[in-house]
Order: structure tokens, then sequence, then C-alpha cells
């Protein structure tokens, strides 16, 4: 069988070193973030972008060769595994290949080709098959006419031949070098074909410009294939797979047919034609569209890992008071006020869009709220009256002498969040529209440490998402929150069981443990007391002390990415450098001119030295982009409020492969296709923008009856 790791090795173009100490890194439980964070040693550099690569065609390649020995044992039990076959199913690489040659053997339901055997035609075919090969003509009626028996249904020559054709077409059609080479012609010469059915009259369907369409297999793009399918299945599309069929029989003839007798050659290409429609188009067909929902579904979800990432590593507004506001017309404005460690102090509602009496006393009410906890922040949700509530707090700010940092606050998911168990169980005693408000004051001040308690899917930077692989969705979505969070790091002390059960070795049930000894015992102050918390023992320690943060405690390094483990050579360079341990930051210049090389050991070299020197030099850092905001344009409140040529400022909501969608302060976010994203072509809409990114755009279009908005980045 084959040698993974070797294989492994080549493919990636690691050195087989580096495979094997990462796969036994795997084995060992280790998690990527760890590995390629503290085991650089061992895996020769490996960042998380090769590891993940690495763990995830070990997975593929490990089932595939358990699938091989499944398929070896069940052809060995029914006697036909030959040598040739084994070393055929040991080579391969690919699942499809390897069902290929597992599908003549397979167990089948009763087929055309079963029941002719059962009438005892299989001599019949074989006949044909040396007839074929020898090239000697003999009659096929006379040979037929042989089997014609009224005990087993065969009553002509007709009925005879026509069963011994069945058996071949299947024999045909199961070679798996022929299905190969049928299969890779319709992906690289097939033409998907799409139609609106009559029942959907023009301008009826979101499906519109499927209405007559057409496209080469191989160039669909990700969202237009599961565009396609959702169609397909909602019963509006009708979707086909078109393809020359005279090059693919022609093809079929040139590899089956020996004979130069034409009656032999007639008899074949009827079969061959029958084997072709009847039981390989049929099957190929859905093979291709599932090869292509499978391309769909990878390119869909990385665009979504990708939008994740940009928008978990959103720049912090800080951990200052924040009054929080979800808008609301007639069922008024929810306010929230939370310190600076996201602790919920005080409720009110106001209602400022319901005539100057109550306006007025809103405006108080703020002033009020500003004074009293020495506002910071004001975040407001950008649903629903949200940008009359914006201009609301502008007027309030007239009469306020240290003005808040105002912010419109994306609040996708904010309902979901507010109605979970997660919230439930953090705020048992508040109104749901209280908990909403909540999160989106804290969405501001962290965005990371409150998205990771919404499901990704609920969040809105997806494209087709409840379309595509949803077990691998999940997978790539958790790995995705799981980088982020350990990038940036938690604070041990202050953190949710939900942002902790992301830090890396912590499971659920470790985290709820962490907050229970927290809530018993009080803040921690040494990352060590983390081993009396129960179930967390020395593997978890290892996996995840480096990632935990202790702000103000007993040493300074346990605020910092510095690994316990490698407490004992910051010490001995603080010792060499005669600086206390404490001030060691102060001391830049030393650090970078200190010799790495007195302090490698056995197990930590110059990778980690590097970067144990860079987190010295700025410990406690937040690796996060500085904080920025748009600013929306006054008057500016709904789709009507927009004109053709009008330049705005607004942040990206969403990135797909066609292009972005900006929120623009309107309650509807404006698209700026990948044609309209810069003055040069655009082949990859993310090397532009990225979700949360403040842009300037122009109106081009406006579609107020289909609420659609198109924007331009380009500068003319």
């Amino acid at each position: 069988m084959l040698d993974i790791a070797q294989f492994l090795a080549k493919e990636l173009s690691l050195k087989p070193s580096q495979v094997k100490s990462a796969l036994e890194l795997f084995a060992e439980s280790a998690s990527i973030p760890f590995i390629a964070r503290y085991r650089k040693e061992r895996t020769g550099e490996m960042n998380e972008i090769q590891l993940r690569e690495l763990s995830d065609r070990f997975t593929y390649l490990s089932e595939l060769e358990d699938r091989k020995t499944t398929i070896v044992n069940a052809i060995a039990d029914l006697g036909k595994l030959t040598d040739e076959l084994k070393l055929k199913i040991a080579s391969c690489l690919q699942k499809t290949e390897l069902e290929d040659l597992y599908l003549p053997y397979k167990p089948k339901r009763r087929t055309k080709a079963t029941i002719a055997k059962d009438r005892g035609l299989q001599p019949l075919a074989e006949f044909i098959k040396s007839v074929n090969k020898s090239n000697v003509a003999k009659s096929l009626e006379e040979e037929a006419a042989k089997y014609i028996s009224v005990e087993k249904s065969v009553n002509t020559t007709v009925e005879a031949l026509k069963g011994a054709a069945d058996i071949l077409a299947e024999e045909v059609a199961e070679k798996a070098a022929l299905r190969a080479s049928v299969r890779e012609y319709f992906l690289k010469s097939g033409v998907f074909r799409a139609k609106i059915k009559k029942d959907y009259p023009e301008g009826s369907t979101k499906y519109e410009m499927y209405r007559d369409y057409q496209i080469n297999v191989k160039n669909i793009a990700s969202h237009n294939m599961l565009a396609l399918l959702r169609g397909e299945a909602e019963k509006i599309i009708n979707l086909d797979l078109d393809f020359d069929e005279s090059v693919i029989l022609n093809y079929l003839e040139s590899r089956e047919i020996i004979t130069k007798s034409r009656e032999i050659e007639e008899f074949y290409q009827g079969m061959l034609k029958d084997a072709f429609n009847r039981l390989m188009k049929p099957s190929l067909t859905s093979e291709v569209i599932a090869d292509r929902k499978t391309y769909a579904d990878i390119e869909s979800i990385k665009t979504f890992e990708s939008n994740l990432r940009e928008l978990l590593l959103s720049s912090p507004a800080g951990m200052k008071p924040t009054i929080a506001i979800d808008p609301g017309f007639r069922t008024g404005c929810k306010v929230a006020v939370i310190d600076n460690t996201g602790k919920f102090l005080e409720y009110q509602a106001i209602f400022p869009h319901s005539g100057t009496s109550q306006r007025n006393q809103a405006s108080q009410a703020i002033e009020r709220l500003i004074k009293k906890y020495s506002i910071q922040l004001i975040a407001i949700g950008n649903g629903t009256a949200g940008r009359e509530t914006d201009e609301f707090i502008t007027e309030v700010f007239k009469d306020v002498e240290s003005k808040p940092v105002k912010v419109m606050v994306n609040e996708s998911g904010a309902s979901i969040y507010s109605a979970s168990d997660v919230a439930i169980a953090e705020f048992p005693d508040l109104d749901i529209t209280v908990r909403g408000a909540i999160s989106i004051g804290r969405r501001l001040q962290d965005p990371l440490a409150e998205l990771v308690k919404i499901d990704p899917k609920s969040i809105g930077v997806g494209q087709y998402q409840h379309d595509v692989d949803q077990k691998l969705l999940k997978q790539k979505l958790d790995e995705t929150v799981e980088s982020c969070v350990n990038y940036v790091g938690v604070n041990l002390n202050t953190a949710s069981g939900e942002l902790l059960g992301f830090v890396s070795g912590i499971n659920a049930t470790i985290a709820k443990n962490i907050i229970t000894y927290r809530d018993k015992h009080g803040a921690f102050s040494d990352r060590t007391q983390l081993l009396s918390v129960p179930k967390l023992g020395a593997k978890t320690f290892e996996q995840s002390a480096g990632f935990l943060r202790i702000s103000g405690g007993k040493n300074p390094l346990d605020n910092t990415a510095v690994h316990p483990e490698s407490y004992a050579i910051v010490n001995a360079i603080a010792s060499d450098l005669n600086v206390p341990l404490a001030e060691i930051s102060q001391a830049s210049k030393q650090l970078k001119s200190i010799n790495l090389q007195k302090y490698v050991t056995a197990t930590i070299g110059e990778p980690t030295l590097r970067d144990i020197i860079s987190e010295l030099e700025k410990p406690g850092r937040d690796p996060r982009a500085e904080f920025k905001y748009a600013t929306f344009a006054a008057g500016v409140k709904e789709i009507r409020d927009l004109t053709v040529g009008m330049e705005l400022e607004g942040v990206v909501t969403n990135v797909a492969n066609f292009g972005a969608f900006v929120d623009i302060g309107v309650h509807q976010d404006g698209l700026v296709h990948i044609s309209q994203m810069a003055d040069k072509f655009v082949d990859d809409p993310n090397k532009f923008v990225k979700v949360g990114q403040v842009v300037k755009v122009r109106v081009l279009e406006i579609k107020e009856n289909l609420k659609r908005i198109s924007l331009s980045m380009r500068s003319h």
C-alpha cells in the first residue's frame, strides 16, 4: 500500500522529516495553532496553512487506504482478486479511480445483464467477444439459435442476442479506463445548459440570468454552479449537460471493436450506444455535476473562511465604557450600558423617533448615561432605524462636552445570539432585546470575543452557505475561529466559555471548569494555577498556556505569548542583560543585539527564540489592526436618498468571488461588481478588499423596487 508520509512530502514539497514530525504531533493530539507557534523546530517552521493542508491530505489518503483494504477484501471474498487488480488498487490516488475499479465487483440490484445471465446467455456473450477478438467470420444468428429456450424465456435469436448485448454493455460501462476517459471528456469539453421553466415568465424569478444560459463545464464559476443547482432543486431551472455524442461513441468503438466482420461491427455499435446512453451517461453526468458541486463548495467555503477571518480579526475599539443601542421606531431604541470589561451595568428604553417630547426625553437619557458612566464609545446597530438613531446621537453630541466615539455596528446574527442558550445562561433575567443591545456593544469593544458566541453561518459573510457541504463548512469555519482566537490570544480572567472553548487544547467541558474555578477562587494570578482546574492536566496545559494571558499577574511573562516552557530561557536572558524581568520590554536595543545561539537548547532553537524576542519587545500587544470606522453621509438614510454619481464612504460587509457588498448606511448593501473594483483587471476580489474595510464608492445604478444598488470603486 501507499507510503503516505513519503508521498505527502513529495506532493506538498516538504522534507520527509517535516511530514514525519507533523504527523507525530497530530497523533499526539497537538493542535495546529500550537504546532505552528511552539513546535517550529520539529516541523521546520511549517505554518498553519501548510499544516492544515497536510492534515487534510493525510485524512483523505488515510480514508483512501482504509477503503482500499475494504475493497481488496471484498473482491478476494468473491474469488476474483488477481495480482494485476490488486496492484491497480494499491496505486490509486483518487477515490473516484478506486470506485471505478470496484464497480464490476460491487453488489448490484437486478439489472438487464443479471437477468440475461440468469437466462443462460453469458456463454453467448463470451462467444461474441471471442469472435470480435479473433476476427474470424462466424454467424451470430446460428450461434444465438443454440440459446433459444422457452423454459428460460428466450424465444428468438433476437432475444438471445439482445440479452448478450445487455451483458456486454454492462461490462463496457464498468470498465475503469473507459469511464475515466468519458468523465474527463465531459469535464473538459462538456457544456452546462440551463433554461427557466415555462411556468416562470420573464422577470418573475431571481434566476433571470439563467433563462437561456450556457457555459463550458471547465469554466463555470462556483457561485453560478451553486445557483443553478439551487434553481434546479426549487424546480425553476432545467439543467442539462451537453456534449458531442459522436466523439464518445467513436472513442468507444475504437477501443472495443477489433473485428472486420460487418455483422460483429454492427452488433458492437448498437451495444456500445446502449452501454453509453443507458448506463454510462446517467451515472457519469451525475458524477460530473457532483465534481463541479464539490469544486463550488470548496471555493465558496474558502470565500466564507476568508470573510470570517477578516470579520473576527476586525479592529477592536477597545475595552472602554460603552453605550450600546439596538435601534427601533415604534418599539423604541434599547439602550444598554457596559463597562470596560464588557459587564452589563444598566438598561433603558428610549423613543427618539416618536415625537418632540419623547425625543427630548431620549436626549436627556443619553446625556445622563454619558456623564454617569464616563462613556467613551457609542455602538449603534445598523438595522431598522439605525441611520435615524445615528443622526439623533449626533444631535445629542451638540450638548455634550466630551464626545464619545460613535460607530455604526453590523448587527448580523445579534438576534440569533440574544435568543440562544448562551445568551440565556449569561443573562437569564434580561429581555431578548436587551441581550441583543449588549451584544452590539461588545462587538464594538472586541469583535472576536463576542462573535465566537454566534454560529458563523449566522454572521452573514457567506456565499450560498446553505447549499454547500455542511459538514465541510462547519469543519472549516471552526478551524478559522480556532486560528483567529489563538492568533490574538485570550484574557484568562475575562474570557467567556465560548471564547475559551476555541483555545488550543481546551474543550467545552474544560472551558466551563475554568470559569467555575475563576468564579470560586477569583481571578487567576499565575498560569500554573490552571493545573488546579479539574480535567486540565499537563497535556492541556502544554497546549493552551501560551495562548492564555493574565494581565497584572505575578509573572509579567503570563501576559505574553511566551510559553511557560521557555520561561527559564527568558529569565536567563534578563539575568545576562542585568535587567529586571518586569522591565525587559524596555531593553529593546539590548534584546536585538543578543546572540541567540547562546540560548539554543535541544528543544528550543532560533525560530522560537526569535518569536520570544519579538514578544518581549512588545509584550501583550494586540496583533489586530488599528481601529477605523466609516462615516456615513448625512441625510442619506434610505435607497430613495441616493442619486447616481454620489460619492460615499462605506464598510465592506461581504466578499464574494463576483464582487463585494458594501454598507453605505441605507439599510441595503450595495454591490461593487468585480469589474468595478479597481482601475485595473481584478481576478480575485479578496486581493483588493476585506470584510470590515472602510472604502470610498460611487453610486452607479439604483433599482429601488428590487432593492439593488450598484457601486464602483474605480476612479472614473
